[in-house]
């Protein structure tokens, strides 16, 4: 019997964009946690989309992981060294 190869099955499922910014280890952070919430956002919205969840339960969510998105920024210090 052949094995599932579970690594593929993530990348396929998860893929990773390479970042091509400026390479210091907070921005390196930040990108991760981008794709994730990029990621988590369209299984929220494919779910509501085809009705299993219901828009109140989707924006919760995604607000839920906008202000998670929001706090890792602020962590960070991404965007500190601009000038408002």
């Amino acid at each position: 019997m052949i094995q599932p190869n579970y690594q593929d099955k993530n990348s396929f499922l998860c893929p990773r964009s390479s970042y091509h910014g400026q390479c210091k280890p907070e921005n390196l952070i930040f990108n991760a946690n981008l794709q994730e919430f990029t990621q988590k956002i369209s299984y929220i919205t494919c779910l509501e989309t085809s009705g299993k969840l219901s828009p109140e339960i989707a924006f919760c969510q995604i607000e839920a992981l906008w202000k998670q998105l929001e706090d890792s920024k602020n962590k960070l210090k991404i965007g500190s060294d601009l000038v408002d």
